[in-house]
């Protein structure tokens, strides 16, 4: 039994998070996760308002545990889904990317804020905003980590802030977690291991190509979606840091994402040029090939299409065997935490 500041604040029993992987964390996966004692999170980013409304009432249906939702600040769509989340009372919003605005509407409820960074600076100051908790992103995680890897980054933050800390990057295994308590986290947060179990939605295509990679295979690019982020090694993914800018790619996926959220040409255009002016906003060519990244995303989970997907992926497939179930996986790495622990204890003498 996992007692941490993780499993208290969020009334979960263990201190595992799913982390907030947009189109895979779909209710069914959310859901499986909080009913097996971690914590789920559903990815709004990709979500209509309305669907994001319908999402949280599908999991509230499925589960009676507690559970958050993830939304990137600078996108489509940011601000309502995140209104939404407070109008149903989501006990935990996770956010990535901007100022998080509505942290006294969160607390107004009894929910809590939890951030997302990368950088150690970014710590402190998420704290200063009202931040609950914060998600610690390491190097070696799927999409966006930065340049420090999580040996290095958890203790920096650790020793920086007074909240609990969610270690991501790099983690799959209850060895993983053992090693996070011990740098000073106070739990982990997991994308790739569970976008490999039977609850994911991903393309049979991909989870098998993840259990065939080694932890050499995964690539490490600004040229995916725009920002520097981590996917699994394959042929269109190294065409991609070999070619120059995707103009037609790029006008295929912006209508894609048109369509996705029923903007009006007018609303889609006014949309660029907020993300662009915002506060952590991106310049125009970051916004093109964030559009190609979504569609070749959309490619590899919806239709397994290996010659022209791309996945985001963690270094930690290299270390991932198989695809179980939800409760049988957290079950494991509990069970190899503990005994992790107890051979480490044992080493006083």
């Amino acid at each position: 039994m996992f007692k941490t500041r993780m499993t208290e604040m969020f009334g979960i029993e263990y201190p595992i998070m799913l982390a907030g992987m947009n189109w895979i964390t779909e209710p069914k996966l959310v859901s499986a996760v909080c009913n097996a004692g971690g914590l789920g999170i559903l990815a709004t980013a990709r979500c209509t308002p309305q669907e994001t409304r319908e999402n949280i009432r599908q999991i509230r249906g499925m589960t009676d545990k507690p559970f958050g939702i993830n939304q990137i600040l600078v996108g489509p769509g940011a601000r309502e889904n995140i209104e939404i989340a407070i109008e149903e009372k989501v006990p935990f919003i996770n956010y990535s990317l901007g100022k998080p605005w509505f942290v006294d509407d969160v607390h107004a409820y009894g929910g809590k804020v939890i951030g997302t960074i990368a950088i150690a600076r970014h710590a402190s100051r998420a704290v200063q905003l009202g931040c609950d908790a914060l998600v610690v992103t390491g190097h070696e995680a799927a999409a966006h980590g930065a340049a420090a890897t999580s040996m290095v980054l958890i203790p920096l933050v650790a020793r920086m802030v007074d909240v609990p800390l969610i270690a991501a990057g790099g983690f799959y295994d209850g060895r993983g977690l053992a090693a996070a308590l011990a740098l000073g986290a106070d739990g982990i947060s997991m994308g790739s291991r569970f976008m490999l179990t039977q609850e994911s939605m991903v393309h049979d295509n991909f989870k098998q190509l993840c259990l065939q990679a080694t932890e050499q295979d995964t690539l490490y690019d600004n040229v995916f979606d725009g920002m520097d982020g981590r996917v699994l090694k394959t042929k269109e993914a190294e065409g991609m840091t070999k070619r120059g800018f995707p103009l037609v790619d790029s006008i295929k996926g912006a209508l894609l994402v048109k369509k996705l959220f029923k903007m009006s040409f007018l609303k889609f255009v006014g949309l660029s040029f907020e993300m662009m002016r915002a506060e952590e906003g991106h310049p125009l060519l970051v916004l093109a090939r964030q559009a190609v990244g979504n569609m070749k995303h959309m490619k590899a989970l919806n239709e397994g299409d290996v010659e022209e997907g791309i996945l985001f992926a963690g270094q930690c497939c290299g270390g991932i065997n198989d695809i179980p179930s939800v409760q049988g996986l957290i079950d494991r790495i509990i069970e190899e935490a503990e005994s992790t622990l107890e051979r480490v204890n044992a080493l006083k003498g």
